[in-house]
Order: C-alpha cells, then sequence, then structure tokens
C-alpha cells in the first residue's frame, strides 16, 4: 500500500502497481507516473498524481484510491 508521504514523493518516471487488477497474464497492472504531484498547503491530506497506463489510458492516484496500488511488484 502506498502512503500520503510516499505519494507525495513520486516523481516522473516512477511506476506503481495495482492490487487486484491483473493483466491477461496474471501480473499486476502496471501505472507510469505521468507528471508532478499536486498538493494543497490548505488541505495537506490531499494529493493528485497523474499516471498513465498503455496509449490511452490515463487517471489520477488521489488520496481516496492511493490503497489500491503498490511501489514495487508483488504477488
Amino acid at each position: 500500500m502506498i502512503t500520503l508521504k510516499q505519494a507525495k514523493a513520486l516523481k516522473y518516471g516512477d511506476y506503481v502497481h495495482h492490487k487486484t487488477a491483473k493483466n491477461s497474464d496474471g501480473t499486476p497492472q502496471r501505472f507510469r507516473v505521468n507528471g508532478k504531484p499536486k498538493t494543497w498547503k490548505r488541505s495537506p491530506e490531499r494529493v493528485q498524481v497523474p499516471v498513465k497506463r498503455g496509449m490511452y489510458e490515463f487517471g489520477y492516484l488521489t488520496e481516496h484510491n492511493i490503497s489500491e496500488f503498490n511501489l514495487g511488484y508483488s504477488d
């Protein structure tokens, strides 16, 4: 599980792996950090990290879904 502090320390090019979503070969789906994490001074518990998977899938890691991701590959 990624902590809030670890999510804020992510940088462009880092990879995160989804806990439950799997590829067809059974490996966890891998997402690449696609930009700088956005943080708020007035709400330090918030974070928004842009991620990319494949050529056309884009999304964000937020404080709501960071528990669904790991920093390293693990079964």
